[in-house]
């Protein structure tokens, strides 16, 4: 068996560290052609010498010069900045790109990979939400399997399992709801930074885990599983399930509905975007449906989880204002990180973002990217009007910090 070969883009970060560890189980069937990550060179030094890549990237220039000093350039050729991630993804050498970057950084690589008609596991669903449409396009033309790595999504790949477009007529996501899905809403305001990063059930980066407690990450979701499946989003639902034991469901047109199970653990949808159309024989915790005892859903309600409504319009108004939505989103949680205002400062301040996105949109002399995203920069450009504007609503914002 010949290895597939194999860039990973955010390899230091939770999604990069499960996929060389399920690499890591198959030396035979994987080999290692890039690494990539911001600026962790300790971790990406770890890496480089467990997996001996021909090509190492670190996006901070500084941290780049740190990795060469520790002695790896003899074997690995270290690059830096944006240059060094798109030259990592369209490598001629590459099969399988896995785009794990988190934020909007990860997009131009992204895109770089699917440009080369790589196969993508896409494991960043900031890539979908700021250019979807664009995205999927370019597939098409170019011949670039787009494999959804996020659990919720894969668990939907797994469940249409190549049946007919016309065949479903609608998917459910699930939502573990975060730390404070029982707490009491007049609660809210004694969330510390803290019980925040506390996730249930799902160990992440800071930023996703923010997400969580506020579900802007399920409405992300949304907007990529519009694309990513080519759905209308009236046929996209989500419901919190606060066992993380089913991913998502599907039902199809004749009123069967299939769900996929398993244990919270990335590693299985990781395996399932880098063997597909296979399955890898991974030794892993089985789920015991006994042992769990019960499944529990509910709907989601707009009063706990504003974030989630949020992303919901900016996908109804479409064209970039999802892409402003999320520039907008990563830098309010940044700011709410950086203990700059307490927890529910984070959707007030969001929500003002969308009123000035608005009313901009609907103005006669709006930006055309607000109004279709036609190319990579005018995603990028979306993002970035995005967080000027947040940007703005946090120079107003005077609240005692955390």
């Amino acid at each position: 068996m010949t290895p597939k070969t194999l860039t990973v883009l955010g390899s230091t970060g939770s999604i990069g560290c499960n996929t060389l560890d399920v690499v890591g189980r198959f030396p035979d069937r994987y080999r290692v052609h890039a690494l990539a990550a911001h600026s962790n060179d300790a971790l990406l030094a770890e890496q480089i010498e467990r997996f001996q890549p021909r090509v190492a990237v670190l996006y901070d220039p500084e941290a780049a010069q740190r990795l060469r000093e520790r002695g790896v350039a003899s074997r690995t050729t270290v690059l830096s900045g944006m240059e060094g991630l798109l030259e990592a993804a369209a490598a001629p050498e590459v099969q399988h790109v896995v785009a794990g970057i988190v934020g909007a950084v990860g997009l131009r690589p992204a895109y770089a990979a699917v440009d080369a008609g790589k196969e993508l596991s896409v494991a960043n669903k900031e890539v979908m939400v700021l250019a979807g449409e664009l995205m999927t396009a370019r597939a098409r033309e170019t011949g670039s399997a787009l494999l959804p790595m996020d659990s919720e999504h894969n668990a939907v790949f797994q469940c249409i399992n190549g049946s007919a477009h016309e065949q479903v007529r609608r998917i459910v996501l699930t939502a573990s709801g975060g730390p404070f899905r029982d707490l009491a809403p007049e609660a809210f305001h004694s969330i510390s930074k803290a019980q925040a990063l506390a996730h249930p059930n799902w160990r992440m980066g800071p930023k996703i885990t923010i997400d969580s407690a506020t579900m802007m990450n399920k409405g992300l979701e949304v907007i990529e599983a519009r694309w990513l499946f080519d759905l209308l989003p009236e046929q996209i639902d989500v419901l919190i399930h606060r066992q993380s034991i089913v991913h998502a469901l599907v039902e199809f047109v004749d009123g069967s509905v299939i769900a996929q199970m398993g244990l919270p653990d990335m590693r299985t949808p990781i395996a399932c975007c880098l063997a597909h159309p296979q399955r890898l024989p991974l030794e892993l915790p089985r789920l015991d449906l006994a042992k769990v005892g019960r499944l529990d859903f509910a709907e989601v309600s707009e009063g706990r989880y504003p974030c989630f409504f949020l992303a919901l319009e900016a996908l109804r108004q479409g064209g970039g204002m999802p892409a402003a939505l999320n520039g907008a989103n990563e830098e309010v949680v940044q700011a709410y990180l950086n203990d700059a205002f307490p927890f529910t400062q984070i959707a007030a301040i969001l929500e003002g973002v969308m009123n000035r996105l608005t009313a901009r949109r609907e103005s006669v002399d709006a930006p055309t990217f607000l109004r279709r995203i036609a190319t990579v920069e005018d995603a990028v450009a979306a993002d970035a009007y995005g967080r000027q504007l947040a940007a703005a609503e946090l120079a107003q914002t005077r609240t005692p910090s955390c």
